[in-house]
């Protein structure tokens, strides 16, 4: 089975359709799941909500989705200094303020965690476990310098074994390792990428009977719509210089 994963589309409508249509133009690709993180930091929450149930694309709550949904007193997001916190705490405050209650129930509703079986449950086979931060919470990070023996830890708490795959997002950085036979991977960001490359990031993944295959697509979008909305609804300018240098703006 092939998979297009998507995750950390953060309200950013414009990365997230840009991405919708080049899943579309690809060939055999069996489902679209996404990973969580679907608002927050740009202007359009309940579209990006809209969207995807118009789609019918199923998924997880990242952190942003179970704070938003539950009202929590704040997002759960790293900061690495004072004004970052002060830029989260506005846009979850933004945030909080524009989702409509049907978008707030959505978030409350998506589970933790999915997983997923290619060859079906009534024979052995590989298994897809989605997560947005890691199989024990949502806010934590995986980033790719995590030791070996931190990804088989992970792996043993989800009780994946070899040939399995974990796929999660939250770092909006894209990396795949292998490790003891167990794919870890993850999936980039739709709408908010912090790898220098302002172009959405998904993945496509194969998981069967052959070996498994990961492949990273980045997708380019009208960054400069994207931008202009932020600046309609008055969020901060450091979010457009964000999308902009792909995360290259500290």
């Amino acid at each position: 089975m092939r998979y297009a994963l998507i995750s950390d589309v953060h309200a950013n409508i414009h990365a997230l359709d840009a991405v919708l249509a080049d899943i579309d133009n690809r060939q055999g690709i069996g489902a679209v799941y996404h990973l969580g993180d679907l608002v927050g930091y740009s202007a359009f929450p309940n579209e990006v909500v809209s969207r995807l149930q118009e789609r019918a694309i199923a998924g997880i709550a990242g952190n942003y989705d179970s704070t938003i949904g539950t009202d929590y007193k704040h997002c759960g997001c790293k900061v690495e200094n004072p004004r970052q916190e002060e830029l989260a705490h506005i846009s979850y405050e933004y945030t909080k303020r524009v989702v409509s209650a049907v978008t707030k129930q959505y978030l409350a509703s998506l589970p933790f965690s999915l997983e997923l079986r290619p060859l079906g449950g009534h024979v052995k086979g590989p298994r897809l476990l989605l997560v947005h931060g890691t199989p024990t919470l949502n806010t934590l990070y995986w980033t790719a310098d995590r030791s070996d023996e931190f990804c088989l830890t992970m792996a043993k708490n989800a009780g994946l074994n070899a040939g399995d795959m974990v796929a999660f997002g939250h770092t909006h950085k894209p990396w795949h390792r292998e490790v003891g036979g167990v794919h870890f991977v993850n999936t980039g960001s739709v709408g908010r990428p912090k790898d220098g490359d302002p172009r959405a990031g998904y993945v496509l993944v194969d998981l069967g009977e052959s070996a498994p295959v990961v492949e990273f697509v980045r997708v380019p979008y009208e960054v400069d719509a994207a931008v202009q909305a932020l600046t309609t609804v008055g969020l901060p300018s450091e979010f457009g210089d964000f999308l902009r240098s792909g995360g290259a703006t500290t």
